[in-house]
């Protein structure tokens, strides 16, 4: 097949599932729909602002990036660091945690469009880099240097990219082939087994594709985000897929080898019909919906009712601030997802001026917050309290 037919990347998806495949999809779309399920929505979604930060630390960390969680979360609160280096990387994260709530929001609004399109990849890619400095978006090659224009295609000679051993389809050549990439995925014609089994076969064909000069790993670890959510396995932002891809079911090097195998072409005539190998392709979605459901396995144990309640317990009987009668206040937004502040006296069973000193304890520790200055108030999970509350979430916890 010549390299420069969008056919290249055939077959696109799998059109038949195997036992083991489906025995995955069976289990994750089941696991999903639990995943979360006890919690108050209050609860739930500052529990995915959190996801989003962990999630872009571990696709920061896929890139070669270590950006501390704390510094991330520094990056959002607009605190940058005056070293370039690491005032870029927060820039990185801080644009990733903004696109993928934008992400989030459209589809708790039911406006996420096909994620596979042209239209929404050239946005994710946009919006990625919005933001970003001259420098961050100055490519350099061998023999080429020049500005990376957020959103834009490669189109140059001077574009055109080797990928390990890995050579993508020429920068000419990438808008039929993202046009071909969109068809093939397209969620409109696909049933949910099909459209979950796209998201890992559309995550690896992207980046085979090679569309942009810089951010594709980005951009294509977004797209399967918006692609789980649309697929409804994505349990309204609880769960991340690039720390599973970042630490693989047994090693890191997974994900790598994984790629490199699912590139392999076409092995005689019993591998399928297309340019590149079927049996790879299956490996691959085997592979990767693997990892997604031993993420949501892993989320469901840090975020049930019944092991969220006793480590909110144990950060406060290890504070040096906190009173023992901080506990009440916590169960009851857990329970409740928030509750008024004047309130306060009848949970903690203390008279009005003692209970609101432990309020505003709370409050100062971050384990409480509200949208408002004198509004109901709902559990926060600030960086510092992940060691206790969400053990083994990022390496240095």
């Amino acid at each position: 097949m010549p390299k420069e037919t969008p056919q290249r990347i055939e077959p696109a998806r799998l059109e038949e599932t195997s036992e083991a495949i489906a025995d995955v999809i069976a289990d994750l779309s089941a696991a999903s729909a639990k995943l979360g399920h006890g919690l108050h929505p209050r609860t739930a979604a500052n529990l995915a602002d959190l996801v989003r930060l962990m999630n872009t630390y571990y696709s920061n960390l896929i890139e070669g990036h270590n950006t501390r969680p704390k510094d991330i979360a520094r990056a959002l609160e607009g605190e940058l660091d005056p070293d370039e280096g690491r005032r870029n990387l927060q820039l990185e994260a801080a644009a990733h945690v903004r696109v993928q709530a934008e992400i989030d929001r459209l589809a708790a609004d039911g406006k996420l469009g096909e994620p596979a399109s042209v239209e929404f990849i050239k946005w994710l890619h946009l919006e990625f880099y919005r933001d970003a400095p001259e420098e961050m978006l100055r490519i350099r090659g061998k023999d080429t240097e020049f500005i990376m224009e957020p959103g834009a295609w490669r189109s140059k000679a001077e574009h055109d990219v080797a990928i390990g051993r890995h050579i993508p389809p020429s920068s000419h050549r990438v808008d039929d082939f993202l046009r071909y990439f969109q068809e093939r995925y397209a969620f409109k014609s696909l049933k949910t087994a099909g459209r979950i089994m796209a998201i890992a076969a559309a995550h690896h064909r992207f980046n085979y594709i090679h569309p942009f000069p810089d951010g594709n790993g980005r951009v294509s670890r977004l797209m399967s985000h918006a692609m789980a959510q649309l697929a409804g396995i994505g349990s309204h932002g609880l769960w991340s897929i690039s720390r599973g891809l970042a630490r693989g079911l047994k090693a890191p090097s997974e994900y790598k080898r994984m790629m490199d195998l699912a590139d392999t072409p076409r092995q005689g005539d019993l591998d399928g019909r297309g340019n590149l190998s079927l049996k790879a392709l299956n490996e691959f979605v085997l592979w990767f919906l693997q990892v997604c459901l031993d993420q949501v396995k892993f989320m469901d144990s840090l975020f049930e009712l019944d092991s969220l309640g006793p480590r909110l317990s144990t950060y406060v009987e290890r504070s040096k601030t906190l009173k023992p009668e901080a506990k009440r206040l916590l169960e009851e937004a857990l329970i409740r997802g928030q509750f008024e502040r004047g309130d306060v006296a009848r949970i903690t069973g203390l008279p009005e001026r003692s209970a609101r000193r432990i309020l505003s304890d709370v409050i100062a520790e971050g384990l409480l917050g509200s949208e408002t200055p004198k509004g109901a108030v709902s559990l926060r999970f600030p960086i510092e309290t992940l060691d206790i509350l969400f053990p083994r979430l990022f390496p240095e916890t």
